[in-house]
């Protein structure tokens, strides 16, 4: 609904937004339905089994499988604030979303996508000092200090999400309604705001860039001395565990910085919505729906846990 500036009647300032979406007729929308839904199932329940099995099994209490436990937990949390509302409006004739509704959306998927960021940082670091300094390791990554590197990642993510969305949501707009996207991201709201953006992209950059570079740098340091390690180890069998552990994450966070750097993090990323559509895609279902079975299917632990859940499941 447009409301009607007192100082400016030419200017009209939307209370609500449309959810463009993407294009094509009945047929096309239907199929991206099926595609989306199926999608977000397998998400769902991956992670939610990746869950339980760590949650239950008493051999994967170890802050690994704890800072696994808090991904599987942010890949369910981000993907569940935009695919719901999404596969919602595949059939809906409106494709509303009111302005508070918009920036909540935004606020948590900034806050849960920005803290799962820092999350693989402190999962590198987690191998670093089992690999580099197993007798230092149980004292330096025991409980409580994990906690607080969880903790300490959703304050990072809370602040970078505070940031953009407060000044995201303090533009005007007035020279359309209608978001070019599937859900509320910083660089189609852009588009359509009143007045200079010049301070939001490079809040946008900067700060993205910032994580992505500062997240990176700490992942290559820590792989770094992962590797030379690994190559200075005599056991066979040792060097293949190792490297099956680390090479989970090295995918995971390839992926994920990726296509974080391909929407966020390059200058024109904002001007290119329909390819900023498909990447969206990717960090927002697909990307959470792989991580379950990439950290599974290559861990020994973890699929020994599965199978040992699935017998007293058929026991009982």
């Amino acid at each position: 609904m447009p409301s009607h500036s007192n100082e400016n009647l030419s200017k009209v300032y939307f209370q609500d937004f449309v959810l463009e979406g993407f294009g094509g007729g009945l047929e096309t929308q239907a199929l991206l339905f099926a595609v989306f839904l199926a999608l977000y199932m397998v998400t769902v329940l991956g992670n939610i089994l990746m869950i339980i099995v760590i949650t239950l099994d008493a051999r994967l209490h170890s802050p690994m499988y704890f800072f696994l436990k808090n991904l599987s937990f942010l890949d369910l949390c981000y993907s569940s604030v935009i695919t719901p509302n999404a596969l919602a409006n595949f059939f809906s004739s409106s494709k509303i979303i009111t302005f508070a509704g918009c920036a909540t959306q935004l606020f948590f998927f900034s806050l849960l996508a920005t803290t799962e960021a820092f999350l693989l940082g402190v999962m590198a670091y987690d191998r670093f000092m089992a690999i580099c300094s197993p007798l230092r390791y149980p004292i330096t990554m025991c409980q409580s200090a994990c906690t607080r590197l969880v903790l300490g990642a959703y304050c990072g993510g809370c602040l970078n999400s505070v940031v953009q969305t407060s000044f995201t949501f303090h533009l005007s707009f007035c020279s359309s309604n209608r978001i070019n996207h599937f859900f509320c991201d910083v660089p189609p709201l852009l588009q359509i705001a009143c007045g200079n953006t010049a301070i939001n992209e490079l809040l946008l950059f900067g700060i993205c860039g910032l994580i992505i570079v500062g997240v990176t740098f700490v992942i290559l340091i820590s792989y770094g001395y992962i590797i030379v390690t690994i190559l200075r180890m005599s056991s066979g069998a040792g060097r293949r565990k190792v490297f099956s552990t680390c090479g989970s994450h090295m995918t995971a966070v390839t992926l994920f910085f990726g296509t974080v750097f391909v929407m966020y993090a390059q200058p024109g990323a904002i001007e290119s919505m329909e390819q900023g559509k498909v990447v969206s895609v990717f960090y927002t279902l697909i990307i959470p729906m792989l991580n379950p079975l990439i950290y599974s299917l290559r861990n020994k632990d973890v699929k020994e846990a599965l199978w040992r859940l699935g017998q007293k499941h058929m026991a009982m």
